[in-house]
């Protein structure tokens, strides 16, 4: 294409600096969606999308926007043997894939879930001693959704740091670890894995990874590398997204107190607070998808293998959805058609488990605590995948 066909390229160029997202990206987002809603990046050579709109058409049409050939920008070019995830996949694998996990996640397996997730964050928030600063990180946002997916998974409660660093590096940027590092615990993360699935396999425990394990339909079922390529996905998607709607969300909440009393006044709020956190806060800032046939988005010319970065912090930000008060949090909104989670047939299967995990903590420490404010270091990850946060220093008030 010429030039002309490739809008924004000026603006795009930046979409993927790390120092862009260790503060704060959405002034680029804005004027992406304002002046070149899908813009070309020469240096890597994808579209970034930033609307609302057009990233549901991108992520829904599944015929147009294949994930097979990659869901980061880092995978554009690489072929692969077999998908490294079940994001990588499309239908009719992708449709067989999630039919055979969904069993895991029915609405019934996740509310039995609920006094585990109470139980764990009852704990830690114990930890939290009023009018004292708190790193909310590692004491509450890191350890509760791995402690939960461990206790999902029948993994040992000592384990969970360990898969603390396996989740880390596989994320691009959320760590300065060499590439031999996060190759080895990618690798050591996976062979674990794998002979936990085998011995499910062998010896069926009162788990969720047993009844992943033993899914069947119609006498099909997920090979053992095939389950731990899923495991691999949820023990990462499954903590990284619910770890920073932790932190962000209640960075967000201390930099914004009438919605912190909003929230105390009327407990009726939290799910609906628990929704607005996952919108403003985007754990999951982008995915890629590539086209599959010549075709348009928003009047842009898009060419047959062409990769589209779909930008869900930006969309969800988007002022003709959310209007003018999109760049602001408030925990009554409604309605909220957020695209956190994603949308269509990749619509994250984990989804219900984040919510039930944000909503128990609103509940806890909204039960504890008047208030809640910076009290020093914020430091968010260059990681434009995961909208990372390494500290979120913070004090609460007893109530």
């Amino acid at each position: 294409m010429s030039a002309p066909d490739r809008p924004g390229t000026e603006l795009a160029a930046n979409v993927l600096d790390p120092a862009l997202y260790a503060e704060d990206p959405h002034p680029l987002f804005a004027r992406l969606r304002a002046e070149a809603p899908v813009a070309w990046n020469e240096e890597r050579g994808f579209w970034a999308i930033t609307r609302h709109a057009d990233v549901v058409h991108v992520e829904g049409a599944g015929e147009l926007f294949c994930s097979s050939k990659g869901i980061l920008v880092d995978e554009i070019g690489t072929s692969y043997e077999s998908p490294p995830t079940i994001i990588h996949t499309d239908p009719p694998a992708h449709t067989r894939y999630r039919r055979l996990v969904q069993p895991g996640f029915k609405p019934s397996v996740v509310r039995a879930l609920d006094p585990v997730v109470r139980a764990r964050a009852k704990a830690l928030v114990d930890r939290i001693e009023a009018s004292s600063m708190v790193d909310i990180v590692p004491v509450l946002a890191v350890p509760l959704p791995l402690l939960v997916i461990g206790e999902m998974l029948g993994l040992p409660e000592d384990e969970w740091e360990r898969a603390y660093e396996w989740s880390e590096a596989v994320i691009p940027g959320a760590t300065d670890w060499p590439e031999e590092r996060r190759q080895a615990l990618m690798a050591e993360m996976v062979e674990y894995l794998v002979e936990s699935t085998k011995e499910r396999r062998r010896a069926p425990r009162p788990d969720v990874l047993t009844e992943l394990a033993q899914a069947s339909l119609d006498g099909d079922q997920l090979s053992d590398a095939e389950l731990a390529m899923f495991l691999v996905q949820l023990l990462v998607a499954g903590n990284e997204t619910t770890r920073n709607l932790i932190s962000a969300g209640l960075v967000a909440l201390a930099e914004a107190p009438d919605q912190w009393q909003r929230l105390r006044t009327d407990p009726s709020l939290v799910a609906p607070a628990t929704e607005e956190l996952l919108r403003f806060t985007s754990p999951v800032i982008s995915f890629m998808r590539t086209a599959t046939r010549d075709t348009e988005v928003h009047g842009v010319r898009v060419a047959e293998g062409d990769p589209l970065l779909m930008l869900f912090s930006s969309a969800n930000r988007d002022e003709e959805v959310f209007g003018p008060t999109s760049g602001r949090i408030d925990v009554g909104r409604d309605p909220n058609p957020h695209i956190a989670f994603g949308f269509g047939n990749h619509f994250c299967l984990g989804a219900a488990l984040a919510r039930l995990e944000g909503r128990v903590v609103l509940e806890e420490l909204a039960a504890r605590f008047a208030t809640v404010e910076r009290a020093g270091v914020v430091e968010r990850t260059g990681s434009s995948v995961v909208a990372g946060m390494r500290h979120a220093e913070l004090c609460f008030s007893a109530a």
